[in-house]
């Protein structure tokens, strides 16, 4: 099919389509907030865009706009861009930003898989409401709204750190869900019964493009068509993914009754253990296997344990004591601080194992033993880090009841080291 037959195909489409009240509308009620630009075939309009009515859509159509896309970040007033702007410039103008995921690769198929892979993550961390349309080529896009995150995380602005963060959440679910992508793919292209994939280029085809986490970057809006394949980018619910098939999309079969908002109304915060927990996968895997390089980089480069010997609990600070009754929320954070309280500390093995594993029976619910044991097996591999500092870290986690010695230290390993050592004077002086 030559390139002026599918040109000529969208064209034909885009008065009829766009024209429609409903698809104006759902198109208007995104673009709140955001860069909008038009697409003519080939290229791109003006920049920064807007809309202000909603018949803004038609106007443009009529001016040859064949799709409209869209800033995953969100502006206090768009038409204020400036190209060539320094990232502080754009942090005051930016409100916030929404985490969307591009999902694409050669087979539809292969993107239901990740699609579905993801969810399940994004369940167990208890994001339970986010939006999902299909690309209108032969992928998916997922989001989630920006009042879903924290705005701060320990005293940082979370909407000055785009794209850094969503960079992280990105990198973390895809290592997360890769080798059940494998293992869901080998399914598809070897049967049932197999073990392996041979060619693991097919899953890494489907692992989320990062492109589309960079400033100013724009994204295909929901309804919008779709220039080559003329279909529609097509918000869906979890339970249609199966069952969706391209020629859903057709432009000319889309019921206006079934038009769907991509942004659900989510939770105030509920993506915030999302958000943690891959900062807190990112800080750990931001240090080398010692075993590969000696050469640790970052503050903790020369960090070595403490040996501490005699380590009793009335030794911890409140927070830790607080979190070692048992937690309800925030308990992979939890976790993370208390591994690397106890590694920093030189706490043997056996015996800290033997703590984290009596700590989580005190959780209601629990963290899965496999869920534990996956971090504790990930922390040996690299060298003990110390655990948060004492800032709002431990206050977001509602542990946070001070005494006077927490006035004097800035991290939880220096309270133990003190009390430590204090008690093990107090028991010399005894003795003797």
């Amino acid at each position: 099919m030559d390139v002026s037959f599918k040109e000529q195909r969208i064209r034909n489409l885009t008065h009829l389509y766009y024209s429609k009240p409903e698809i104006m509308q759902i198109l208007f009620d995104f673009s709140k907030n955001r860069e909008i630009c038009p697409r003519y075939f080939e290229g791109f309009g003006k920049r920064p865009d807007s809309f202000q009515y909603k018949d803004d859509v038609f106007q443009l159509v009529k001016k040859g706009a064949t799709s409209f896309h869209c800033s995953e970040e969100l502006w206090l007033n768009p038409l204020d861009i400036q190209t060539g702007m320094t990232p502080e410039q754009l942090n005051s103008l930016r409100s916030g930003w929404d985490f969307l995921i591009d999902i694409d690769s050669k087979y539809i198929d292969y993107s239901k898989v990740m699609l579905k892979q993801i969810l399940k993550l994004l369940n167990f961390h208890g994001v339970k409401n986010f939006g999902i349309k299909f690309s209108g080529s032969k992928g998916f896009h997922l989001i989630i709204p920006w009042k879903a995150f924290p705005k701060e995380v320990n005293g940082i602005r979370t909407s000055d750190k785009f794209p850094e963060w969503p960079r992280i959440v990105l990198n973390y679910i895809s290592e997360k869900v890769k080798s059940h992508v494998i293992k869901e793919i080998t399914k598809l292209t070897l049967g049932a019964g197999a073990e392996y994939i041979r060619d693991f280029k097919a899953s890494e085809e489907v692992i989320p493009d990062l492109i589309l986490v960079s400033p100013r970057h724009l994204f295909r809006m929901p309804y919008s068509l779709h220039e080559k394949t003329s279909l529609v980018s097509l918000v869906l619910n979890p339970e249609e993914i199966d069952k969706f098939d391209l020629k859903d999309a057709d432009p000319m079969k889309l019921s206006l009754d079934k038009i769907k908002s991509f942004t659900p109304d989510s939770k105030e915060g509920e993506a915030s253990e999302l958000l943690t927990s891959a900062l807190d996968w990112a800080k750990q895997n931001s240090i080398s296997n010692p075993k590969q390089d000696e050469k640790v980089s970052g503050k903790f480069a020369d960090y070595k344990p403490i040996e501490l010997k005699n380590i009793q609990d009335s030794q911890f600070p409140p927070c830790i004591s607080a979190i070692l009754k048992g937690v309800l929320d925030g308990k992979k954070r939890s976790l993370f601080v208390l591994i690397n309280l106890f590694r920093s500390i030189g706490m043997d093995k056996e015996v800290l194992e033997k703590k984290i594993y009596e700590w989580n029976k005190k959780n209601n619910p629990a963290l899965h033993d496999g869920y534990i044991k996956t971090q504790l097996e990930w922390a040996y591999k690299r060298k003990p880090m110390l655990p948060a500092n004492c800032k709002d870290f431990y206050k977001g986690l509602g542990v946070c009841t001070p005494d006077t010695l927490c006035g004097l230290i800035k991290n939880p390993v220096n309270y133990v080291v003190r009390k430590n050592t204090q008690g093990n004077k107090s028991n010399k002086k005894s003795k003797g």
